[in-house]
């Protein structure tokens, strides 16, 4: 699976293990930065994980912020884009299996290093079932349309 990474100062402290643990799982991963603990802001790192994810260069994504709460609120601004701050493994595989979800959200002040890993895994081993939710996933389609989101 190819995952794009990316986060902002408050997340460059857990997000270097998270790129080498899904590294170290077999994936292909684009580290979209930050590359420094130098504040950055969040709405922009969320848009090039998502372009990443838009533009098929991205199977999904993993954001990760303070909490996980802004960039989950970015991402879910770009259409196309899923996006849920997970903070349990429940959430995180039921995120992907009923929802779609294509962008996980991690808070680094919420999580620690083992919990993310076990989320960021989690996630990653997911599928979306594609029974009853491709209803759910055309009905948030339509709210898109209609409120002119998108």
């Amino acid at each position: 699976m190819r995952v794009a990474v990316g986060g902002d100062h408050a997340g460059f402290s857990l997000k270097p293990a998270l790129v080498a643990a899904i590294r170290s799982w077999g994936h292909d991963v684009a580290d979209i930065g930050s590359c420094d603990p130098a504040p950055v802001d969040f709405p922009d790192i969320a848009r090039q994980v998502a372009a990443a994810i838009r533009e098929r260069r991205a199977d999904r994504g993993i954001l990760v912020c303070g909490t996980g709460v802004g960039a989950c609120i970015a991402a879910n601004k770009i259409s196309g884009i899923r996006a849920a701050v997970c903070h349990d493994a429940y959430s995180a595989h039921q995120a992907v299996e009923h929802d779609d979800v294509n962008l996980l959200c991690l808070g680094a002040q919420i999580v620690g290093p083992w919990l993310a890993l076990d989320l960021v895994r989690t996630y990653l081993l997911a599928t979306f079932e594609d029974a009853e939710p491709y209803r759910r996933l055309a009905k948030l389609a339509d709210l898109e349309r209609e409120m002119g989101i998108y």
